[in-house]
């Protein structure tokens, strides 16, 4: 397959090399600062980002800049029907815009808060420990994540899949709470907290305490390979599916739709 990889910093230069590895080639390298992108464009001008992606005849598009640009780079690629493959976290809360935007020009797009196989994995076996750890009323719970201190947005994308997750399992908890607390928690609540530090790669923990004693859920990622790998596999299985009708044109897409039977 012929990808684009719009962004081409640390990340950018790990999905190249994860591409190749898995025998697909990626034809732009897009970035208005790397030296050594194919593609330099002026910052924000995202007619240059779609007339490279164009150019360069790529058959899907794997975005990974900055929380500031990837709106205005979603609303510029989607038109051009490509599946496009969002890495970029600090979104959230436009997803709906982004599928009513998808809906009226026909583009496909795909995003998760952390393409590893092993943080999606991770998903899973949390939210089945919250519906066991749930039948026993003593247990409160918690979550903390660690990332490296050029991570823009806080708390993780993944955390809060994460806090998404053990809410899933455990009916008493139903609000998500990310600032310091500053009265005592209320019953429903579930903290997730967060540490900037050095060049983590990403750990996240989650903690069952109870007055006996405390189980921990821990990810810990060696590196961001994973990341780039299940992103790689995300473009290509979003073509596919798409070409085989097995999916439609024109929605925002998560994991588990393009990796059926897999994560769900």
């Amino acid at each position: 397959m012929k990808i684009a990889l719009v962004g081409y910093g640390k990340m950018g230069h790990m999905l190249e090399q994860a591409a190749a590895a898995q025998g697909h080639v990626v034809v732009a390298t897009i970035d208005p600062f790397a030296e050594d992108a194919k593609y330099k464009v002026a910052p924000g001008d995202t007619k240059a980002i779609v007339d490279a992606v164009k150019e360069s005849g790529a058959e899907g598009i794997i975005e990974f800049t900055h929380p500031a640009s990837v709106m205005a780079n979603i609303k510029a690629l989607l038109p051009t029907k490509l599946p496009l493959v969002v890495g970029t976290t600090g979104w959230n809360d436009r997803h709906e815009e982004v599928a009513k935007l998808a809906a009226e020009c026909g583009g496909s797009i795909m995003t998760s808060a952390n393409f590893s196989i092993g943080v999606n994995l991770f998903y899973k076996i949390v939210e089945e420990a919250s519906k066991l750890i749930s039948t026993f009323d003593e247990y409160d719970v918690a979550t903390w994540e660690m990332h490296h201190n050029q991570k823009a947005d806080s708390p993780s994308g993944t955390a809060i899949d994460i806090a998404k997750r053990v809410m899933a399992g455990m009916p008493k908890k139903t609000e998500i709470v990310t600032d310091a607390f500053h009265e005592r928690p209320k019953e429903n609540q579930i903290h997730i907290s967060s540490t900037r530090c050095g060049s983590v790669p990403g750990t996240h923990s989650v903690f069952y305490d109870s007055l006996a004693d405390q189980i921990e859920l821990r990810h810990t990622a060696r590196s961001r390979q994973g990341f780039a790998s299940g992103a790689v596999h995300a473009v290509v299985n979003l073509k596919q599916l798409l070409d085989e009708g097995k999916l439609t044109a024109g929605k925002l897409y998560g994991m588990n739709d393009v990796f059926p039977g897999v994560f769900n």
